[in-house]
């Protein structure tokens, strides 16, 4: 083996961005389950909580709007609507909108003081200024990278 192959193994795994970020995420969700319990799971409420800020939009924008791709987004659908926190409606194409049900609102009601345990227990050891550093740092971090997922984000504006 080569020397600068040889180096290229002594990297510590704990330096790796992508080890630290997988890392990350397994944190984040345990994390959020301790904080609102199992009934829905981090991708289920971030498709609840763009359905309360954009009411009626369809399945398609639904997936770009959380970066999702959309069979995905459709199963998703599927379960929340079974569970009767959303309606999804045919329109045109083939097209569903959907809607949250009083239930699936209420749902979100309940998950709002976990919600705000979680992002408390997950930056409330950051000093204020490393919290908005983190912060900035990880937003600037998904924005140059977002064309390497394999669903990137494509917000539109609301109507």
């Amino acid at each position: 083996m080569s020397e600068s192959a040889q180096d290229a193994l002594q990297v510590d795994l704990f330096d790796q961005p992508g080890h630290l970020i997988r890392r990350a995420q397994q944190i984040s969700v345990s994390m959020f389950f301790d904080a609102v319990g199992r009934d829905v799971t981090p991708v289920q409420y971030a498709l609840l909580r763009m359905l309360q800020e954009r009411p009626g939009i369809d399945q398609v924008t639904l997936a770009r709007e959380v970066a999702l791709d959309t069979s995905t987004t459709a199963d998703i659908a599927a379960r929340l609507e079974a569970k009767g926190w959303i309606v999804r409606r045919l329109l045109a194409r083939r097209q569903r909108s959907l809607e949250l049900t009083d239930e699936g609102r209420a749902v979100l009601a309940r998950l709002v003081p976990g919600i705000h345990a979680l992002n408390q227990a997950m930056l409330g050891a950051l000093a204020p200024a490393e919290r908005q550093q983190f912060m900035r740092l990880l937003r600037k971090f998904v924005q140059l990278n977002n064309a390497q997922s394999r669903a990137p984000l494509q917000a539109e504006a609301p109507d």
